[in-house]
């Protein structure tokens, strides 16, 4: 089991703050002391919470993410994170091209190695519900896994 997990989206406030969440909320089930944390790759949203439709779907879950803050991955993350969790391709390119190591794509862990699609340019609430459930799915996979 990894010590530390960063999950990387795009901006920061949907599916990589979803993904903190939730692995959080199996960590604190399941009494294993595991560093959780998200970032993504771009820095226009630095230092907001997540956007409405996530704390929504988050919310219909009995989960909280209100309180997360977008950030911007550093190499220095990559250096202290046991293991990086790109969300989707693009994403996971360029957390590649930064160097880092131990880095995944999160459909990898189910959904056939799918990308999680960004919700965040959906129109409306459409969509955030399945791609709750495709995370959830494959973090549940993930902290079920050795890798």
């Amino acid at each position: 089991m990894p010590k530390s997990i960063l999950f990387v989206c795009l901006g920061n406030i949907c599916r990589s703050p979803l993904a903190e969440g939730i692995a959080k909320q199996i960590a604190d089930k399941r009494g294993l002391n595991i560093k959780i944390d998200s970032c993504g790759t771009g820095s226009w949203h630095v230092g907001e919470a997540p956007c409405d439709d996530a704390i929504r779907v988050a919310k219909e879950h009995s989960l909280d993410i209100s309180m997360l803050r977008a950030r911007q991955v550093t190499k220095d993350d990559l250096a202290r994170f046991e293991l990086v969790i790109a969300l989707d391709d693009k994403n996971l390119h360029d957390l590649q091209v930064m160097g880092g190591q131990n880095i995944y794509k999160l459909g990898s862990y189910g959904y056939n190695n799918e990308d999680v699609p960004d919700p965040y340019f959906f129109p409306g609430y459409e969509g955030f519900d399945k791609v709750y459930e495709m995370i959830e799915t494959c973090v549940t996979n993930l902290l079920n896994e050795k890798r």
